[in-house]
């Protein structure tokens, strides 16, 4: 999933899993989102195990690597549930799945939301777990550091961009054997190496909810400088209208050290970054 920048853009569109009608905004039909990105050419898509046929069923071998989620829960639902859960998708066999779909990497969250400790033990049981699968298999283990906040203008969860709560659970997601992290943007983006540097393995910048195109790439930009290794976007690129050429963008940002200005001269104007 990594290509010879050691660099990565995973495109997310594993939302249909955590049963919210807003997130199947844009992924309605799976199978033409998954045809798209596949001409685009991003270096994985992430995706569950219900879904990851559709992507390993394309013949030939030039094409994304699948990146597959191993877990479930209902943190991003609107309304605050009296019980919070986080469970893996097969507690038995946990990794049978994704190797089965030959993935190339398996992801997991690490929640950490106000009020809910119970929800972040279920984390932390979740992941050792999986952890002792991906040893005994030799796959690559993606934790996803998830801080969030309560927001009762919006209902539900919100992200928490608060560098002290970041950080330590990124240092957590290393001390429990992340080989990769995906993690949440920091509230203020000159504050990321931080994160990076409590990781000490390759960390991918979550992309959250969409933003306006201009300042989605400004932020990516300072992101990529402050020492990650590329970004999981999800809605930030299956929500636009042109999703491939938003994914040609990134790629040039990722890989080529593209600025936010050529980059949007990239998603306008159909060009690539030489």
């Amino acid at each position: 999933m990594f290509n010879k920048s050691g660099k990565c853009l995973d495109v997310a569109i594993d939302h249909g899993i955590f049963n919210e009608f807003s997130f199947l905004d844009g992924l309605e039909n799976v199978e033409k989102v998954i045809g798209q990105l596949v001409l685009a050419g991003p270096d994985a898509i992430q995706t569950n195990y219900g879904q990851s046929d559709i992507l390993q069923n394309i013949p030939g071998k030039n094409k994304p690597a699948l990146v597959m989620r191993v877990d479930v829960g209902n943190p991003y639902n609107p309304e605050i549930h009296k019980v919070m859960y986080s469970a893996l998708q097969n507690e038995n066999e946990p990794l049978l799945e994704a190797l089965r779909m030959d993935a190339a990497c398996v992801v997991c969250n690490l929640l950490l939301l106000p009020g809910e400790p119970d929800l972040h033990r279920l984390s932390i049981k979740n992941i050792s777990r999986i952890r002792s699968e991906c040893d005994k298999y030799g796959m690559p283990l993606m934790i996803e550091p998830l801080v969030m906040k309560s927001n009762n203008s919006r209902g539900g969860y919100q992200v928490d961009g608060n560098k002290k709560l970041i950080v330590p659970l990124v240092r957590q997601a290393r001390e429990l054997g992340a080989d990769i992290i995906k993690a949440d943007p920091t509230e203020h983006v000159e504050d990321y190496h931080e994160v990076v540097e409590a990781a000490r393995c390759p960390v991918l910048v979550r992309g959250g909810g969409k933003e306006e195109l201009k300042e989605i790439f400004k932020k990516t930009y300072g992101f990529l400088q402050q020492g990650t290794k590329g970004l999981v976007y999800g809605r930030n690129i299956y929500q636009h209208p042109n999703p491939a050429q938003i994914v040609k963008a990134f790629m040039a940002m990722i890989h080529k050290d593209a600025t936010p200005e050529e980059a949007m001269e990239i998603y306008n104007n159909n060009i690539e970054k030489a």
